[in-house]
């Protein structure tokens, strides 16, 4: 694109890539404004840019057309203007030529200079985007998925975590373990409705409260409703909500309680085979605040097994080419073709099974919690460094 409102200017520049190997369509603009019209409804790979235009002049016509376009600019100075070149590099431009002193050879070496050199900086600029995304996302990842809080060798906890999309910002996927002063083992899932920063952020306000709440004595529904008030008023709009499972293992007495708030049940994993446990339901946190009932589900556990919990983001991937979605029957046919006496190992393949029928047809993030227990084991002995929790993203 040549924008020059001179006509005797813009024929000797026009002459000027006639003389020059370079393959090009050339596009005639007056004014800045017409140029910014012009690059709305092209696409361009070179800007030649006078400095004095009827709408803009100096620097003024450089930063007029930055935003509009990821084109190099090549500037068009006078004779008269020694700095105005420079000038117009540090605003931004590629290269500057003087008009009257540049020969056909100088006009193709700065047009492929200038349009290399642009290329080179929006890859540097989209490493650069794409490091501080890695970094927000580890940061984003500590607050999501800690180190469980176990003290006891009773019980282990394996977690897996992984964004929807590649070099996505983490959702608003959540988990958590802790072991209180009594022996029982608190975990809780989660998923907060949405992606990106804001959804991660809720995530990781909820976790912590329900951590600082589940440490201080807090519980069940009571539990609940107070997560659903730091959830009302933390979220950054109406429309957002939170599904939950809180799970409570108590190895002591060999049993397990459950509180559904909008998320699906766990899977309990036992010599016998594996199914997803039969359990009472509450709304999801945030749907209807201050109404919402969690009733508790109670159950016995065997003397060894696994409880898997998980996000909805591991079963609604697609199972199939007829497009047809996982679902937890899915999941079950999955399990049982699974041999892996490790329990992170067996994560590992599950999701990497999940994952390869998906062929990433659905996006959504997905976390999966593994609880596996021992009552003959000691509740009150201190855990191998190896056995108190293992967590992955």
């Amino acid at each position: 694109m040549l924008v020059e409102d001179d006509d005797g200017d813009a024929l000797l520049v026009e002459e000027l890539l006639l003389d020059t190997d370079l393959p090009h369509r050339l596009t005639r603009c007056r004014t800045a404004a017409e140029a910014r019209a012009a690059l709305a409804s092209g696409t361009v790979d070179c800007i030649l840019l006078d400095l004095h235009l009827p709408d803009a002049s100096g620097m003024e016509t450089v930063q007029a057309l930055q935003p509009a376009t990821h084109a190099a600019i090549i500037v068009l100075t006078g004779l008269a203007e020694p700095r105005a070149g420079v000038d117009a590099l540090a605003a931004g431009a590629q290269d500057y030529l003087v008009k009257g002193k540049v020969e056909p050879d100088l006009m193709q070496r700065a047009v492929r200079y200038a349009v290399q050199r642009k290329q080179v900086e929006r890859t540097n600029a989209a490493l650069q985007i794409g490091q501080l995304r890695a970094e927000e996302n580890a940061r984003l990842e500590r607050g999501l998925l800690p180190e469980p809080l176990l003290e006891s060798a009773a019980v282990t906890a394996s977690s897996r975590y992984y964004p929807g999309r590649t070099q996505a910002l983490l959702g608003g996927d959540f988990l958590d373990v802790v072991q209180t002063d009594d022996g029982q083992v608190h975990a809780v899932i989660g998923d907060v409705s949405g992606h990106g920063p804001d959804a991660a952020a809720l995530g990781v306000c909820l976790r912590i409260a329900w951590r600082a709440l589940t440490l201080g004595g807090h519980r069940d529904q009571h539990l609940l409703h107070l997560l659903e008030r730091i959830h009302i008023a933390e979220r950054t709009g109406h429309d957002l909500f939170a599904t939950c499972t809180l799970i409570t293992l108590d190895p002591a007495t060999a049993t397990c309680t459950l509180h559904l708030a909008g998320h699906h049940e766990p899977l309990l994993m036992t010599a016998g085979g594996v199914e997803e446990v039969t359990a009472a339901h509450g709304i999801a946190l945030g749907v209807a605040p201050g109404i919402g009932k969690w009733p508790p589900t109670t159950f016995s556990l065997p003397a060894r097994g696994a409880l898997v919990a998980y996000t909805d983001g591991l079963i609604e991937g697609f199972a199939d080419d007829a497009s047809g979605r996982l679902g937890v029957e899915g999941l079950l046919r999955i399990i049982h073709t699974i041999e892996a006496p490790d329990p992170g190992a067996h994560l590992d393949r599950l999701i990497a099974r999940t994952r390869t029928l998906n062929a990433d047809r659905h996006t959504d993030d997905l976390a999966v919690l593994r609880l596996d227990w021992n009552t003959s084991a000691s509740v009150t002995a201190p855990a191998a460094p190896e056995a108190r929790g293992e967590k992955r993203a």
